[in-house]
């Protein structure tokens, strides 16, 4: 019971900003012609159609033009009602090429986070003329209730208190073309009966600390006059792109992955394409310390976007590298993966059917190896026409393992910094070694209120390689830890099934909550490897949450 009363004092200091600051919405300046993708998603918000897991838009310079001083005619008082009502209806057409994937839970954090608001949308009058700051403060308190993990080596009962702060300044358009943010986190576990880990503890630690130039119209217009700008940023960044599957802020976790190196970003978010360049050195999370880059590592890549079809189809052709120095570090060795692919997604005209597909193909070295590997996801869902917007969809991800440990070439799919959660409600299903079908039911019944739920089935694609997450063999340096893995295939193929159920409420403008269930049943794979290792398996386990995220604006 000691750490109850730390719990209970840092959730009530979350709230006190809550208290005293509203957040408001300003209307639009008359002469704005332009919608953006991040106002679209407030209007939807209000409307209660906005999903944050699956649109939560990438920022652009379009985001914030409340700066634009409105255009020439001022409004004149003797104008008749009509014209008046009619043209801020006209200001509201959006010209943006961006449509949202409707695929579960695949659209990336946006940039600035949600969390993140304009010092003049704040609602505060003393800050109504402050556009050029952009503030943002909140904290989220989850209880966890895990009986008999299958990622600990011992199956217990676990309740633990996970509680992350942050706190976000960005400035822009004030000094242009030089533009800059900072990002805070603070993560902390409370009760939890296991060891300390990066997964949920890392210490006030900044997870982005950028410069940015940014030109507005550096590549002129696109053809619906909307400007198409060159970005570029260097220092520490923390974002999402594509599915999130290969690249994650990882926003379910406690704990967030951020790089350091630069981004080259052409055009923006609106326009009919985008190209998004980088390279970065991955951040090691460090518990108690400041942060630091792993300095014997590089990820680089580029992400084009073609939207001139978005109503039909959006392609984001991409490719991701990952090189490794092994001499630079003890215990570690030459790496080179090379992963071009493509993902698109859409909605087949107006059937209510949408479709996400994405297709990896991986080649390169793994020390002495030869790396060859793939990896896929395909979903199609049906939305129907009905208040509760229910939608069903049936998923199907599949990633290569290693087949065989003695023929000098490694088949198991590098999943680089990708985001866990989509695969299972439970955290324990990575972008690795897995075969995995699932179909998903998610429905609307209130305006602040969304709930889903589905069923999967988790197969190893390869019988001779590890299952990653099982007794804590993703904690392992080497290369196969041990229980995870049944060189022989013995001990089949069969992780285990799982139903999960969730359910998210908006309490108030600046209150989300959330509570969820997964029950997962072990396969032959599980209780063969957790009988091996524990001397027993208890066939199942279960995973209860709740959550509370206060945002100060």
């Amino acid at each position: 019971m000691k750490y109850y009363w730390r719990i209970a004092l840092a959730s009530a200091i979350s709230t006190l900003p809550v208290s005293s600051i509203q957040a408001r919405e300003n209307n639009e300046p008359m002469g704005e012609s332009r919608v953006t993708t991040q106002q679209v998603a407030q209007q939807l918000t209000q409307a209660g159609i906005f999903d944050s897991d699956k649109w939560s838009i990438k920022s652009s310079d379009n985001n914030y033009k409340w700066v634009i001083p409105p255009s020439g005619n001022p409004a004149a008082s003797d104008k008749p009602a009509i014209p008046l009502a009619a043209k801020p209806e006209a200001s509201k057409k959006s010209t943006s090429y961006f449509k949202p994937a409707s695929s579960y839970s695949t659209q990336p954090e946006s940039d600035p986070p949600r969390y993140v608001k304009n010092l003049s949308k704040t609602g505060i009058d003393a800050f109504k003329d402050i556009t050029w700051l952009d503030v943002g403060l909140d904290h989220r308190t989850r209880y966890e209730f895990r009986s008999n993990d299958i990622r600990r080596t011992d199956l217990t009962l676990d309740q633990p208190f996970l509680l992350r702060s942050r706190a976000y300044i960005g400035i822009r358009e004030l000094l242009d073309p030089f533009r800059g943010a900072i990002e805070f986190q603070d993560s902390r576990r409370y009760n939890g009966k296991f060891p300390h880990d990066d997964r949920d503890f890392n210490d006030y630690d900044l997870i982005q600390g950028y410069g940015e130039l940014y030109f507005k119209r550096a590549l002129g217009q696109d053809d619906r006059n909307q400007d198409r700008p060159i970005r570029f940023r260097i220092g520490r960044m923390a974002y999402e792109a594509l599915d999130r599957r290969l690249i994650g802020r990882n926003e379910w976790r406690n704990t967030t992955n951020t790089f350091e190196g630069f981004r080259i970003n052409l055009g923006q978010e609106v326009n009919d394409w985008e190209v998004d360049l980088w390279a970065y050195q991955p951040v090691k999370r460090l518990l108690t310390t400041f942060d630091q880059r792993i300095e014997n590592q590089w990820f680089y890549g580029v992400i084009g976007h073609w939207r001139k079809w978005s109503d039909i189809i959006t392609l984001q052709p991409y490719y991701m590298g990952l090189a490794q120095d092994g001499s630079k570090m003890s215990g570690q060795i030459d790496r080179e993966i090379h992963a071009p692919a493509l993902r698109g997604y859409g909605k087949i005209g107006n059937t209510n059917l949408d479709y996400d597909f994405n297709l990896i193909y991986q080649f390169g070295r793994n020390g002495s190896e030869r790396h060859e590997a793939h990896g896929y996801t395909l979903e199609t869902g049906y939305t129907f026409k009905h208040d509760w917007k229910p939608r069903i969809s049936a998923f199907y991800g599949y990633a290569s393992g290693d087949r065989n440990p003695n023929d000098n070439i490694s088949n198991r799919f590098e999943r680089f910094f990708g985001f866990a959660r989509p695969w299972s409600a439970d955290d324990y299903i990575v972008f690795e070694n897995i075969k995995a079908p699932k179909v998903k039911l998610e429905f609307q019944p209130g305006k602040d209120l969304r709930i889903d739920g589905g069923y999967s089935w988790f197969w190893l694609a390869s019988s001779t390689d590890r299952f990653n997450n099982l007794l804590d063999g993703n904690n392992s340096a080497i290369r196969n830890p041990g229980f995870n893995r049944d060189p022989t295939g013995r001990s089949g193929n069969f992780i285990g099934h799982a139903f999960d159920i969730r359910a998210r409420y908006k309490l108030t403008a600046n209150i989300d909550t959330t509570v969820g269930y997964s029950h997962f049943v072990s396969g032959n794979f599980t209780r063969n490897r957790q009988i091996a290792a524990l001397g027993r398996s208890p066939g199942s386990s279960n995973f209860f949450y709740a959550e509370v995220v206060v945002s100060a604006f």
